[in-house]
């Protein structure tokens, strides 16, 4: 049976030189690198090595380069430190972010009775920055939490803007970049965000590693304790063949980054232009030119087959989903669909489609011939 993967806002497959370079590492520089012994060391250069290298993409220091399990860990200690330690009395955030960070914020919005404001949703998934400006204010020390990619709709947020707005009022700034590292250049001298966060297996590299970016001088605490491993900040032996393994995708990521991404955003006006030709009353949720690898459609199909579409997909060999696998299984409406769509919209079949520079038109065609007979 023909397979097609078009969930690549969920998980992206390893590229093959970083499958080599974790294999060579795992067998050969396996020792521990707190290690003082020639095994450590050799080890520690790797790690170090692999700091500099994800620095440099971000045009930050190495030093403000931290290794986590994955995005989700790294937006839990920003917030929960920005909390407990950087002494955040109120948090800014929108009702589309990923769980990781919403989840995260009513823990501690019951925990320490913070106050939480909502930046307003426009229709098209975009968040409404005048609002922001509005309610900031200087009266209380803030946090402002928006992520970069949204990735169930791909609406972009503008850093650089968001960072100014936020200097003026002295408020810090974390951005969940999930989906972003790896796919645009984020600059952060020219953005000045305090805080990102990132997850290797969403840019062909492996699961279970990503980063923190915290910028010098931030005050930020350790999350967890146990060690001195990561400056201090978080505990644990490091795991360098995962760690180079997510240097290296994030290298090869950006030396094909325009390639990939005009490859890529051809892929998707193609299925655009395809869904306009055979399912003329689909809609996007959100905008045709948002993020370049994601698109959110409703298909004009009845309600009642909104249960069964995923399954029917699946059975012909289709990888897509309905949002985030974060929440898959359930079937509840996406919380970030909910904010932008009616009830009765909510109730139509809808699919999120992502893709990668391994997909191809032919994948394409034959999404559409298995709508088509759905």
């Amino acid at each position: 049976m023909k397979k097609v993967y078009l969930d690549n806002a969920s998980t992206t497959s390893i590229r093959p030189e970083v499958i080599q370079e974790m294999a060579k590492i795992m067998a050969e520089d396996f020792g521990n690198p707190s290690s003082p012994h020639s095994f450590g060391r050799n080890a520690r250069t790797i790690l170090e090595l692999s700091r500099k290298s994800i620095a440099k993409h971000f045009n930050c220091t190495a030093q403000e380069i931290l290794f986590t399990s994955g995005g989700t860990e790294a937006d839990n200690w920003i917030l929960r430190s920005a909390v407990e330690d950087l002494k955040v009395e109120r948090i800014i955030t929108s009702r589309i972010e990923h769980h990781a960070v919403l989840h995260t914020v009513w823990a501690l919005q019951e925990e320490y009775n913070i106050e939480v404001e909502y930046v307003k949703v426009n229709a098209d998934g975009s968040l409404d920055l005048t609002h922001l400006s509005n309610i900031l204010s200087d009266a209380k020390k803030t946090l402002v939490s928006l992520m970069h990619v949204n990735n169930e709709t791909g609406a972009v947020l503008d850093l650089e803007r968001v960072s100014t707005i936020c200097g003026q009022y002295n408020a810090l700034f974390h951005s969940d970049t999930v989906q972003s590292v790896g796919k645009t250049e984020i600059d952060l001298q020219k953005a000045a965000v305090d805080f990102i966060a990132a997850s290797a297996h969403k840019f062909h590299g492996p699961k279970g590693v990503g980063f923190a970016f915290i910028r010098k001088n931030s005050g930020l605490q350790p999350l967890f304790f146990g060690g001195e491993q990561e400056k201090g900040l978080r505990a644990g032996t490091e795991a360098v063949h995962q760690i180079a393994g997510m240097a290296k995708a994030l290298a090869i990521s950006y030396e094909n980054l325009n390639e990939e991404r005009d490859y890529i955003s051809d892929l998707k006006r193609y299925l655009i232009g395809q869904l306009e030709i055979h399912f003329p009353n689909f809609r996007i949720n959100g905008k045709a030119d948002d993020f370049y690898n994601i698109i959110n459609i409703i298909l004009p199909f009845s309600s009642d087959k909104t249960s069964m579409l995923l399954f029917n997909l699946d059975m012909k060999g289709i990888a897509v989903s309905r949002g985030s696998a974060c929440q898959s299984g359930s079937i509840r409406p996406s919380h970030v669909l909910k904010e932008m769509l009616s009830e009765d919209d909510l109730k139509l079949p809808n699919l999120r489609i992502s893709f990668s520079h391994y997909n191809t038109k032919e994948d394409i065609d034959w999404l559409i011939e298995s709508l088509k007979s759905f």
